[in-house]
């Protein structure tokens, strides 16, 4: 990849099937970024170990979020898709980074201190030190622009800072990276509980709709939403589980607030939640469909993330060769 372009990084856990919050909110968006991007996409199965995995799930799951991704719209011809375990350069100037990294700056990151309170039984190392090997991912890559949710901002900028203290010590060697917070529809809430965000991690598997779950199962869920007494679809913030509805509806649809209000005039919920659920069908089909066929072809997905896994590397040994050069380390 040679740099005519800015370079667009993005990367995202296979911990499981996504959701259609983080379809809705990031993955529909993630192909409009090749047009005008050098863009590397990556399945970054490292990070997802600081929490125990079952391995053979965590392979199919890779796996299939590999397939999603191409589903979703991202061209491996067009753009860099690959494995993070498949580049070992990620993990080798992981550990420089984290020589450059301080304590009290991964104890002050927000995420940290979220995943030890929910895995008080596993507050490994690696957990602490995720920050370094996700400022790796990106610093690899001479990455220009970031797109992350607001939840992630924090760890770019924490990237700028690692990157900005190696430069000022061994001169011009990465680019620093910036966040760009798309602007997208509303936030996908939970099914069951509208005041909290949509997530495949939530214990009632009602509360979501994973993009490849059946038309069948999209239909019972959406039936199964918590709305309110007054059955008017009418988006109110007295109303999170109707609002969150017509949010959905209007993006499954791209109809807005009132074009969806007007449509449900005088018709209740009975009429109003099968037709969300029709509409998330047909909105999430082409992908579902798209990830089966990929999915039933595992010969051809290998040589993709092969290639993809190859182009990126070339890439990563151009920065991490520079970086072992500053340091003073013998040349391989």
């Amino acid at each position: 990849m040679i740099k005519d372009r800015k370079v667009s990084f993005s990367g995202i856990q296979p911990s499981g099937n996504i959701t259609l919050g983080n379809y809705v909110g990031a993955l529909r968006n993630w192909p409009s970024y090749q047009d005008d991007y050098d863009c590397v996409y990556c399945v970054v199965d490292e990070h997802a170990i600081t929490v125990r995995q079952d391995p053979a799930k965590l392979r199919h799951h890779a796996l299939e979020l590999y397939a999603q991704l191409i589903a979703c719209g991202i061209d491996p011809e067009k753009s860099i898709l690959f494995i993070q375990s498949h580049v070992p350069a990620h993990a080798e100037l992981a550990w420089v980074l984290n020589c450059f990294t301080m304590f009290g700056e991964l104890s002050r990151m927000t995420q940290f201190k979220e995943k030890s309170a929910r895995h008080a039984d596993n507050i490994n190392a690696g957990l602490f030190t995720y920050p370094s090997l996700m400022a790796a991912d990106i610093l690899l890559y001479q990455t220009d622009i970031v797109p992350v949710g607001e939840d992630q901002r924090q760890h770019v900028e924490l990237t700028r800072d690692i990157a900005q203290r190696f430069n000022g010590v061994y001169g011009d060697v990465f680019t620093l990276p910036e966040a760009v917070i798309p602007t997208v529809g509303a936030r996908v809430m939970s099914l069951q509980e509208p005041d909290k965000k949509m997530s495949k991690s939530a214990e009632n598997e009602n509360s979501y709709i994973l993009v490849m779950d059946t038309p069948d199962a999209i239909m019972r869920k959406f039936k199964r939403a918590i709305t309110d007494s007054d059955a008017t679809v009418r988006k109110s913030p007295d109303k999170p589980g109707v609002s969150n509805l017509i949010d959905i509806y209007c993006a499954a649809t791209g109809m807005t607030v009132e074009e969806v209000e007007r449509q449900f005039e005088g018709k209740g919920y009975g009429e109003f939640k099968p037709a969300v659920g029709e509409a998330v069908v047909e909105f999430l089909r082409p992908v579902r469909e798209e990830t089966e066929r990929l999915m039933a072809d595992k010969g051809e997905l290998e040589r993709l993330y092969r290639q993809g896994a190859e182009k990126a590397a070339a890439v990563a040994a151009r920065t991490l060769t520079k970086v072992h050069k500053k340091l003073g380390f013998l040349p391989r």
